[in-house]
């Protein structure tokens, strides 16, 4: 990161012990997980209280679509949120329906409003609202797990598992993204659950 580079602000929106991340330059805004199924107005209610007008944000993105982290992703859509989609995420958005009951009031995501880009678009996208840094793709905890990293050393990593925690199938591939956002200089990691933490060096 350059001297002069302006540092993003960062609020957490989370609810049901989940983390939704706010990543803010002036009043270009991102949500970095969607909330869980049938939790609209808990989301829209915790923007309010952290002072974030959902008009200012310029996209919602998903970690991975699993019912914690992107349940409410449609909601938001309906309300003028886009939808950034990853290349590798657009087979698991229809998946998510599988995990959910009636009960759930979950909204199943249509392709109406999402803006599906390639990994190495993703750094022009954000660009464009002012947002230094890219996303790459992390899986391990999920085929279409992805981290957000910023370019001043913060990573926004959903539910990537820890090595400590990895199950022999996954490992390698859990090793790889651990190592892909060590390469691109993240020092701090902003998990979807649990409290910011360092990231340690191998």
């Amino acid at each position: 990161m350059s001297p002069e580079a302006a540092i993003a602000t960062i609020v957490n929106v989370g609810y049901r012990s989940t983390n939704y991340w706010v990543i803010s330059e002036g009043r270009s805004r991102l949500l970095v997980d969607l909330g869980w199924p049938g939790t609209i107005g808990v989301m829209t209610s915790g923007l309010q209280r952290m002072g974030v007008p959902i008009a200012e944000l310029r996209y919602g993105l998903a970690t991975h679509y699993h019912i914690d982290h992107a349940g409410a992703a449609e909601d938001l859509k309906r309300l003028g949120v886009p939808l950034l989609v990853l290349e590798s995420q657009v087979d698991a958005m229809p998946l998510m329906a599988r995990h959910t009951k009636p009960q759930d009031r979950y909204t199943a995501i249509t392709s109406d409003g999402n803006v599906v880009i390639r990994f190495v678009d993703s750094r022009a996208t954000l660009a464009a609202i002012g947002i230094a840094g890219e996303v790459v793709p992390t899986p391990g905890h999920s085929d279409d797990s992805v981290s957000l990293v910023l370019d001043e050393g913060a990573a926004f990593t959903g539910d990537l598992t820890p090595l400590a925690l990895a199950e022999p199938a996954n490992a390698d591939a859990l090793a790889d993204s651990w190592q892909r956002l060590r390469d691109r200089g993240v020092r701090t990691i902003y998990p979807g659950h649990g409290a910011p933490r360092p990231l340690m060096a191998r």
